[in-house]
């Protein structure tokens, strides 16, 4: 848009022109920082918890664990040159230039901030429990990989690895993590042993539940889905007494070929018995179904943006 044509724009659009970079700016420095702090955070689980622990997790960062046991090479330098050749074959399943680029921030800022700690964290880490440090581990690695995928990138390593073989093999993303961190930790059993061999599956179980809490919600949310030929005062009672939406949805009963209209709505968790009493109180014959929903966006709940 030239400068002549800008002008001659009313004021809120040209407010809005000059802001639109500005935002995007903004919010593409906010989404580099998460990045950097899920890295940093990922780091500490390492230094903390994993390395003191002799704890494998898979991935990468797993395997240059075992490597460092047998040879003083430093962890965070064999993440980052691992990850090399894995990201340059897996680039084109990264999601795009914006996803490839915040994957080598993170994959970067990790290796670093994990060799970096070593001078300022004690080699014993924080306990010697390694119940504690698979679980803590855990916790902080999967908070730390959330934040890193809430901020648009990856993990590198399984992450990469897993995509390829999805896509060269036809191996489901999950399968795929499954076999590389399943690997990583057996040559972990063999380096250090089976019992934290064991424990490194309990870090793999719990940074993964964390992780997904981290990126997509906590799951408190339920979604209710309710069919009723008392349709219209369900709705009327939920908006009024819970003050929640609720959307008609048209249906048709298969067997009777007859219009069901079907009520849709977002609860917390704590509102799911009130709804089942309030249902239950209009029509005791009516078919309702609670689903788990990870995140609610929207009026009435977080703003989406």
């Amino acid at each position: 848009m030239t400068q002549k044509m800008r002008e001659s724009l009313p004021a809120w659009q040209r407010f809005k022109a000059w802001i639109g970079p500005v935002y995007l700016s903004w919010k593409t420095g906010k989404e580099y920082l998460i990045v950097l702090l899920g890295a940093l955070v990922q780091a500490f689980a390492m230094r903390l918890f994993l390395v003191p622990g002799q704890l494998v997790s898979g991935g990468i960062s797993g395997a240059a664990q075992i490597i460092n046991h047998f040879a003083p090479i430093p962890i965070g330098l064999m993440v980052f040159v691992g990850n090399i050749p894995l990201f340059v074959l897996g680039w084109r399943f990264l999601g795009g230039p914006r996803f490839a680029l915040r994957t080598a921030v993170a994959v970067g800022a990790f290796a670093l901030f994990t060799d970096l700690l070593v001078f300022v964290i004690p080699a014993q880490g924080m306990t010697q429990d390694n119940v504690l440090n698979a679980l803590f581990g855990g916790v902080f690695l999967g908070v730390g990989l959330g934040m890193v995928y809430r901020g648009g990138g990856t993990s590198g390593g399984s992450d990469i690895l897993g995509r390829i073989l999805n896509h060269r093999l036809g191996i489901s993303i999950s399968a795929a993590y499954l076999l590389t961190d399943s690997l990583v930790v057996l040559a972990g059993g063999f380096a250090f042993s089976w019992e934290n061999a064991l424990y490194g599956m309990v870090v793999i179980y719990v940074s993964g539940l964390a992780a997904e809490m981290v990126s997509e919600g906590s799951g408190i949310f339920r979604t209710a889905i309710i069919i009723s030929e008392k349709h219209a005062d369900i709705a009327r009672d939920v908006m009024e007494t819970m003050e929640r939406g609720v959307t008609v949805l048209s249906g048709t009963g298969a067997y009777t070929g007859s219009d069901r209209p079907v009520l849709y709505c977002v609860i917390t968790r704590s509102e799911v018995n009130q709804l089942k009493e309030m249902v239950n109180e209009i029509d005791p014959q009516a078919f309702m179904v609670i689903g788990v929903s990870h995140e609610a966006l929207g009026e009435g709940f977080r703003p989406l943006k």
